[in-house]
């Protein structure tokens, strides 16, 4: 089998199937349209995999009508806390696979999704991959709305690598790692996702504790593996935009204290130091040249930069000012 060579490194890459569980949580029977595209993505890949599982987060009228509407899935209730975190968790303990997959209930993967990814688990240090996450707006993009932020909905953002390369963590709307890590690291922190409208980078905190329990632990992002991820109108709109840059900053506070400021910062400051530099140059550009939505994108940078700091502030004076024995706020 010839060698390959990917992101510097040279491989041998496996041709034989992997046996490979997608896991799916749903919660909201408003988003049933969206879970109904998402397992046909899964049932359509060119390379099929051996499982899916579908999760419903506590809702039993969404459990009766998905076990009857996909009877060749494994459909089960979270047995966990509620929440993503408990709901994949679960997932998990019900699959069968060597490598677990996690598409979110309203994204859409291309055919070639596994295909793609697959094969960067040929290299023994690799914990996991994750693929890029295209954004499907409900109407359009907001003409103000920067790329390099559109991971405040759920999208990969200007600045991620344009080939497959190490990262620190991908987001676990698409993403594979290997079962036994996920089992020897306990999986998501179920007191560490979504609480009430305050959403923390569970998956940067997976993705951390998963490099760490293996020597020389790598995860790849593969932009190839990609899926597309579903933006309702709410989140076209510049009152998301503010609240969502706001809760990212205390999310990174959080992630600070519990994997130390070096770890959960670094691609932040690189991000911030080089991407935010460069989209503010352009929007100017543009604007220079008679495009006026430049100049309201460079704003939106400054903005959404100016948003994140302050909340990481917010939770970090919070947290020292804070009486021992107090819990954290929502």
């Amino acid at each position: 089998m010839p060698a390959e060579s990917i992101y510097g490194m040279t491989t041998r890459i496996r041709h034989e199937p992997w046996p490979v569980t997608v896991v799916i949580a749903a919660y909201s029977m408003d988003r049933w349209g969206a879970l109904r595209k998402a397992v046909a993505s899964v049932l359509g890949q060119t390379a099929p995999p051996a499982q899916t599982v579908l999760v419903i987060d506590h809702n039993p009228d969404l459990l009766s009508r998905a076990a009857t509407a996909f009877p060749d899935l494994t459909v089960i209730p979270n047995a966990r806390n509620q929440g993503a975190s408990g709901a994949r968790n679960t997932g998990v303990a019900a699959s069968s696979g060597e490598l677990v997959a996690f598409l979110d209930d309203d994204a859409v993967a291309e055919p070639a999704w596994l295909e793609r990814l697959l094969p960067h688990f040929a290299m023994p240090e690799v914990v996991g991959v994750g693929g890029r996450l295209n954004p499907l707006w409900f109407t359009s993009r907001p003409r103000w709305f920067p790329p390099e932020f559109d991971w405040a909905v759920g999208a990969s953002y200007r600045g991620m690598p344009e080939v497959a390369e190490p990262v620190r963590n991908v987001w676990s709307g698409n993403m594979i790692l290997r079962r036994r890590v996920f089992e020897a690291i306990g999986g998501f922190n179920e007191d560490f996702g979504k609480v009430g409208k305050v959403s923390r980078p569970e998956d940067t905190d997976l993705c951390l504790r998963a490099a760490a329990a293996q020597a020389g632990g790598t995860w790849i992002y593969e932009p190839a593996g990609a899926a597309g991820h579903q933006v309702p109108a709410n989140r076209e709109t510049l009152r998301f935009f503010v609240r969502r840059c706001f809760n990212e900053g205390r999310g990174k506070a959080d992630l600070a204290e519990l994997n130390g400021s070096g770890a959960a910062t670094a691609s932040e400051r690189h991000y911030t130091r080089q991407v935010l530099p460069r989209g503010i140059a352009r929007g100017l550009r543009e604007a220079s040249r008679g495009d006026l939505s430049g100049g309201a994108r460079t704003l939106a940078v400054a903005a959404g930069l100016s948003l994140a700091v302050a909340g990481f502030v917010t939770a970090r004076l919070a947290r020292i000012t804070r009486a021992p024995g107090m819990p954290a706020e929502d």
